[in-house]
């Protein structure tokens, strides 16, 4: 098969499994999600020659580049907007959400969130994109033993997170008011 043909059959067997990848760690920005997946299949065109056999861990780990670029980016445009004044809350407006937006299992994402970028990625390679670890080392461009290690090393301070948080879900579950003791 010639490079351009593993590029294509590459992007047909990949595109919507890395659509999903962008997408999830771009929750509320769908616009910007189209541009990254095309970032990622324009790299993936120019290194055509380099396409591994199983290509989708090597598409992701192309995905994270293009996801950190696109996030530098948007950092370099937010503090741009904040030193000309031009930013919502100069403006007035604000957005309160009431008590019951959290979604269920929001707590889930509090303890994902309070960890390192790094652990969050890990993580999410094998548990949203479903990777073995093998796989997870293209991804993250390591060696399957240290992927293997930061996988481990991140479900273990994911643990800690949730029982930090867990006493507080108890207390909110267990308290008066909830029972109608109050």
């Amino acid at each position: 098969m010639s490079n351009d043909e593993t590029f294509a059959a590459a992007y047909r067997e990949h595109y919507w499994a890395v659509s999903r990848y962008v997408a999830r760690r771009l929750v509320g920005r769908t616009g910007d999600v189209e541009e990254v997946v095309a970032d990622v299949f324009t790299v993936a065109w120019r290194r055509r020659s380099d396409l591994p056999a199983s290509s989708l861990p090597w598409l992701y780990g192309v995905a994270r580049n293009c996801l950190a670029n696109t996030v530098r980016g948007q950092g370099r445009r937010r503090r741009l907007v904040d030193r000309l004044g031009n930013d919502e809350t100069a403006h007035g407006r604000q957005v309160v959400a009431s008590p019951d937006t959290e979604p269920p299992g929001a707590w889930v994402h509090e303890a994902l969130a309070r960890l390192t970028p790094a652990d969050q990625e890990v993580l999410r390679l094998t548990a949203w994109e479903e990777l073995a670890v093998d796989e997870v080392a293209v991804a993250l461009g390591c060696g399957t033993r240290a992927a293997a290690m930061r996988l481990h090393r991140a479900r273990h301070r994911l643990r800690t997170e949730i029982d930090r948080i867990r006493p507080a879900l108890a207390a909110d579950v267990h308290s008066p008011k909830e029972h109608g003791h109050a």
